[in-house]
């Protein structure tokens, strides 16, 4: 078991059990209502919950991008005003990076803030949506538009929940782990360099690692900047384009294989204005290969359309004004950022990745 601390609005700890429900329960028995968000597809799974004095209200919600959707926020809300939930109480989100998301948001926005716990389910949801208080919704014009910086008040990470995924899925959540290697800890990649995913899946102490340290990058990274004046956009490596191909391609590809291709995009774009050099582009293309994860835009739908991708491009979170921003690498662990970046200079790198 490991503790990791993230001291941001409020300070909280990123547990890495392998017992979730057992550190749940001491939370949970003190509150008078607890509210537990989960995904739809698992209500044949989900454990039963008990706790003296204290009422529970199960809240499936629409699994994947569907579930980050403001019908679903009204639900949410709707059902907390029925049961009577006051600021005292407490939400708890079980699943992967989607509910994580929406939950939270859930709980930013119900009376002005409720106090939340994070129970990720999948690896993307334990290395990058549970930790940080970054919550939120999808809007039809982008990823993400909608949201608030809510922190929860405990996360509580189980890996035996990965044994459930597809290895599509868990190949998915270590784009994230290898983002948080490229942009902080180089051992991360030596870790998983030269490895195929089953034999990272298989060894239950790689995986507690590569968790525990891109937990550790990530809560380093929130802790100094809570609500991303600067720092913490570095953690948005490789999502600029990654968001712009989940939006054309109507979310048809998992969020990590967007930021897998992202990553590739945004070193070529890096390579073209000789902050890096074409092997650092080509080290991001054989780990990433490496695992399964694709590094071109192939069939993806939509991803041909390049007016579409550079307009959704143009809405990322990241720009200011009409300047378009990108998080880049100057070497691995060092960051900086692109500005101004033409649109002939983006379709370059476009051209890159498109097969």
């Amino acid at each position: 078991m490991a503790e990791i601390r993230v001291s941001a609005e409020r300070e909280y700890t990123v547990r890495i059990t392998g017992d979730w429900r057992g550190d749940l329960s001491p939370i949970a028995s003190k509150r008078d209502r607890v509210a537990i968000i989960y995904p739809a597809t698992l209500s044949d799974s989900l454990p039963s919950f008990s706790y003296s004095n204290t009422e529970v209200l199960l809240l499936p919600i629409p699994d994947g991008e569907a579930g980050k959707s403001s019908k679903t926020i009204t639900y949410i809300w709707d059902q907390l005003a029925k049961a009577g939930f006051t600021r005292s109480d407490l939400i708890v989100a079980i699943g992967g990076g989607t509910v994580t998301d929406a939950a939270g948001f859930a709980a930013s926005s119900w009376l002005r803030g409720i106090d939340w716990v994070a129970v990720p389910t999948t690896l993307a949801g334990m290395v990058d949506a549970a930790v940080g208080g970054k919550t939120g919704i999808n809007s039809p014009y982008g990823k993400n538009l909608i949201g608030a910086f809510h922190s929860p008040v405990s996360v509580l990470i189980d890996a035996s929940w990965l044994k459930t995924l597809s290895d599509r899925d868990f190949a998915a959540g270590l784009a994230e782990v290898i983002k948080c290697g490229f942009i902080d800890d180089a051992e991360i990649l030596n870790l998983v360099s030269h490895k195929s995913l089953s034999q990272i899946r298989d060894d239950n102490s790689l995986v507690n690692n590569l968790i525990e340290r891109s937990v550790t990058t990530k809560a380093k990274v929130v802790s100094q900047d809570f609500k991303e004046s600067e720092l913490r956009e570095i953690l948005n490596y490789g999502h600029t384009f990654g968001h712009a191909i989940e939006r054309v391609s109507d979310y048809a590809i998992r969020h990590g294989e967007a930021v897998s291709i992202g990553m590739v995009f945004v070193a070529e774009l890096a390579a073209a204005e000789d902050l890096i050099d074409s092997t650092l582009v080509e080290k991001h293309r054989e780990i990433l290969r490496g695992l399964g994860l694709p590094t071109s835009l192939g069939a993806i739908p939509g991803a041909n359309n390049w007016p579409s991708l550079f307009a959704a491009i143009a809405l990322d979170k990241k720009s200011r004004g009409s300047t378009i921003r990108f998080v880049v690498l100057n070497e691995i662990g060092n960051c900086g950022r692109l500005e101004g970046v033409t649109e002939e200079q983006l379709k370059s790198a476009y051209e890159k990745v498109l097969s």
